[in-house]
Parts: C-alpha cells; sequence; structure tokens
C-alpha cells in the first residue's frame, strides 16, 4: 500500500450484526494512529439503511454512511451473521459483488463468510468460518474450499477468519501486508494483545487449568526469542522445558495450537522482518540473526511467507530514512 494515500476501509453492517466485529474493525482500521508516522486507513462503517438494529437489539446505529462507501473502497469487511441461517439483504449481497467485480480486497470475521458465500464470490476459493457452523456451511455452498480448523485464511483479494477473536489475528495480519510487521508489532503492543497468531494455527486450542503455578510455556518462549540468532532445535526447547519432544510436541499443540518448529519459524520471519524493515542492507547479517543461516534459506523463507523477496519487502516496507 502506498504510504503517500490512505487505504479506504468500509466496514458493512446488516440488521442484526454483532457490535463485537465491527469493534475490533474500528480498534484496527479506525482510530488514528499518529505515533506510527505513516497515513493510517480512512475508515467509514456503512449500511444499506440509515438505521440499523444490531444483535439481539442490544443497541440501533444511526447515522451511518451508505453503500456508496463501499464503491469507494479498497478493503470491505462484510456483516456477520450470529444466525448464518438468516440470509443477508439482497442490497448488501448486491454491494459485495460489485465489490468484488471490482478487484476490491473482500474480509470477513466469524460467520461473515456465509455473507460471502451467499454473495457468489468465494465459490471454488479458500475460506473459513467459526467452527461451530462448519457443517451448516458445508452443506449450504459445497463449492467453497472451506479449511475449518485454522484461523484465518489468506486467499490473497479474499480473506475470511474464524471465530470473533480471530478477526483480531486476521487484521493485524491485514496491518503487516499493508504496513509492515513492525507497524503490526506495534499495534498489537498497544492492543496488549500479544503477538498475533499465525493463520494456520487451530480454532479450538485446549486450555486446561494447571495443576501447578507457571507450567505454561511461556518462560520456554521467551528463552527462546533470545536466542534465535542460534541454531535452535525442537530437542533444544524440550530440555529447556525439561520434557520429551513428544510432550513438547503436545504441549505445543494444546497451548499453542501449533507445532514448535512451527512456532520458531513464525518467530525467524518476524525478526528477519523488523531487521529488513529497520534497514539492515546486508542479508547475510539479516540470516544469521535470525537464526535461517544463509542469505538464499532467508530468501526461501521471506518468500513463503510473505510472497515476497527481501528486496520486495525492504523496498515496500522500509523505515529508513
Amino acid at each position: 500500500m502506498s504510504q503517500d494515500s490512505s487505504h479506504k476501509v468500509a466496514v458493512l453492517v446488516d440488521e442484526g450484526s454483532n457490535p463485537f466485529e465491527m469493534g475490533v474493525a474500528t480498534e484496527l482500521f479506525g482510530l488514528r494512529r499518529p505515533e506510527l508516522g505513516r497515513p493510517w486507513y480512512d475508515f467509514t462503517v456503512c449500511a444499506a439503511e440509515p438505521s440499523v438494529r444490531m444483535h439481539l437489539g442490544m443497541f440501533t446505529l444511526t447515522g451511518v454512511a451508505g453503500l456508496e462507501a463501499v464503491e469507494a473502497a479498497d478493503t470491505v469487511i462484510v456483516p456477520n451473521r450470529p444466525d448464518p441461517e438468516s440470509p443477508a439483504s439482497e442490497p448488501v449481497l448486491k454491494a459485495v459483488r460489485a465489490a468484488s467485480e471490482r478487484g476490491v480486497r473482500l474480509v470477513s470475521f466469524c460467520t461473515g463468510a456465509f455473507t460471502l458465500a451467499q454473495a457468489g464470490v468465494l465459490d471454488g476459493r479458500r475460506a473459513t468460518t467459526h467452527w461451530k457452523w462448519a457443517g451448516r456451511f458445508r452443506a449450504l455452498f459445497p463449492e467453497v474450499l472451506l479449511e475449518p480448523d485454522v484461523l484465518f485464511v489468506d486467499d490473497g483479494d479474499v480473506l475470511t477468519a474464524a471465530g470473533s477473536a480471530a478477526a483480531l489475528d486476521l487484521g493485524l495480519h491485514l496491518i503487516s501486508r499493508d504496513h509492515g510487521a513492525e507497524i503490526a508489532n506495534a499495534v498489537s503492543r498497544r492492543l496488549v494483545f500479544a503477538g498475533h497468531r499465525d493463520g494456520g494455527q487451530r480454532q479450538f486450542v485446549e486450555r486446561p487449568l494447571p495443576a501447578v503455578p507457571d507450567t505454561s510455556l511461556a518462560p520456554v518462549l521467551e528463552w527462546a526469542r533470545e536466542r534465535l540468532d542460534r541454531p535452535l532445535t525442537v530437542a533444544d526447547l524440550a530440555a529447556r522445558a525439561a520434557a520429551s519432544q513428544a510432550t513438547l510436541h503436545r504441549r505445543f499443540r494444546a497451548e499453542l495450537g501449533t507445532t514448535p518448529l512451527a512456532w520458531l519459524t513464525t518467530e525467524r520471519i518476524a525478526l528477519a522482518c523488523r531487521l529488513i524493515e529497520r534497514g539492515e542492507q546486508r542479508l547475510d547479517r539479516v540470516a544469521r540473526a535470525s537464526g535461517f543461516g544463509t542469505a538464499a534459506n532467508l530468501r526461501t523463507q521471506l518468500r513463503r511467507a510473505t510472497g515476497l523477496t527481501p528486496t520486495a519487502y525492504r523496498a515496500r516496507f522500509s523505515t529508513a530514512s
């Protein structure tokens, strides 16, 4: 995204929309953030009608923009549906279809995937939704390539998040796509939200109460983050946790919804991105500092994670003067 112009984000609400998802979008894209030192998003809440009754009649939105805001938007976040069996209004579906035809970036949170699917823009594409509704979604929209176990799916110009909390993960992912990992981390810190989760992590993560205090993985994760420049292995993490590798895998799955190796790779990518954004020109140094070893391996891992080469990533996101 160009840093000299605002990216227009329109959040659609419809009769019965859940306020939480609207609040997430407002917090991430609507608040002014002058401390970041760059243009932020041009944010609008819009609806087919000037007055919209929210979920369970909690409150009524008035004075929101009309659907013309969708026509001017670069990103459209579609309304979620607490009752997916209740169809979205036809004016909303028409606006979503028109946005798709223009190549606008479309985003759904939670059951908003039903809105995208009903508009016909998900056929043949990857998507996710809340695990509770996965079976019903498949029955209604068999042409969609549903991935029911992940937090969010980035399918290029169409992105879908699972449960309500996963909206934060997808929103931060979008900020990272638009502004880079350093800015996304800054926003995450402002939200007092622990480093956002990768989209491939599981939706439903078992979190049993510990039998004794301080048995979480947090100390091990912090120890590893301070040593990413070293050739850490799963065996090293297991030794630090005083557990077998099999037990460590089970704990990672239970607490983080991912594997130790996948977590390490994600942390190394995030560190490499921050170093590049801060102006480090020498890829061999970035590779060593982030634990990838060689510039060639760094290029491979960065392209796999971001779709960009280090040179393209630097050109797009570097904050160095």
